[in-house]
């Protein structure tokens, strides 16, 4: 079905309730790779619920995780025309989060997500949609708005307006830091339990059918990679230092492949990219984390 504009400016999803514990924080903090020394007391807190802290980017599952649609239910309004987009032309193409107070490890929260932005690039060239969802905790209190952005490949056409916000810009001088993380060949299979079960991330046939020689990794995976290194290199390990943390992603990363994190500090804004280090592709671009002050 086609894009109704503006109509799809209007469209929000049912507030959905939902519960998260320690368990699901450790998983995501395993899934993106932190723990692998039971040793390092730096990272125990995150893989342990012994004082346990959270990961900002954790904020990208714990509320979706549960093997729910990928597309949420729209609030129908009266009069309202209804977008569905083509899902199997859909890439993620950016994702922004930002913590109004820091993350807890457990709790129960209400979300809503509605549409807050739609650009077309043509016909043939596809749309691109951004959604934004907002946590609420049970004292009414905001906690964290999540704003991501699809490249709907086939959902172009329908007259509304090409261009959206620019992209930071990362400075042009050689980086301040460069981390290379590595990732394990099974690192997809542990990451998906969080919730996103793709077969592009686990099955090398469906893998095969969508034009890469083996499962790729998530793309929320490398993103939290590279929210991960701006915490070992800038924060000290403390998480409560991440006001929000945004990247556009650019190529897949095969599990197994080392992605090498470049940084630039300028006052409390962390600019950032990331490449596989074996392929020379860059991955990650734009990306912008600001820390509290």
């Amino acid at each position: 079905m086609p894009i109704y504009y503006p109509d799809i400016l209007e469209q929000e999803s049912e507030p959905r309730t939902f519960t998260y514990g320690h368990k699901d924080v450790v998983l995501y903090a395993l899934g993106i790779g932190m723990g692998r020394d039971p040793m390092d007391e730096r990272e125990l807190p995150f893989v342990y619920e012994k004082d346990i802290k959270v990961l900002p980017t954790a904020v990208t599952v714990l509320s979706s995780g549960k093997g729910g649609s990928p597309e949420p239910a729209p609030h129908q309004k009266a009069g309202l025309r209804i977008s569905h987009l083509n899902w199997l032309m859909l890439v993620h193409g950016e994702q922004k989060v930002e913590l109004h107070k820091p993350l807890p490890s457990f709790g129960t929260f209400t979300a809503a997500s509605r549409t807050i932005g739609v650009y077309d690039k043509g016909k043939d060239k596809g749309a691109v949609v951004v959604d934004e969802t907002v946590w609420i905790d049970e004292k009414g209190e905001k906690v964290a708005t999540l704003t991501g952005s699809n490249f709907a490949r086939g959902d172009g056409g329908f007259g509304g307006p090409s261009q959206g916000p620019k992209p930071h810009l990362v400075p042009s001088r050689k980086p301040d830091l460069v981390m290379p993380l590595d990732t394990r060949p099974d690192q997809a299979l542990l990451y998906r339990l969080n919730g996103d079960l793709n077969p592009l991330h686990s099955d090398p046939g469906a893998a095969n059918l969508a034009g890469f020689p083996r499962p790729i990794l998530h793309g929320q995976c490398t993103f939290g990679i590279t929210c991960w290194a701006v915490l070992q290199a800038f924060c000290g390990y403390d998480p409560t230092k991440i006001l929000s943390h945004q990247a556009r992603f650019s190529a897949p990363v095969f599990p197994g492949e080392t992605i090498t994190v470049d940084l630039w500090q300028e006052g409390n804004v962390i600019s950032f990219e990331a490449r596989v280090t074996e392929r020379g592709a860059t991955v990650i671009k734009n990306g912008k984390t600001v820390l509290r002050v």
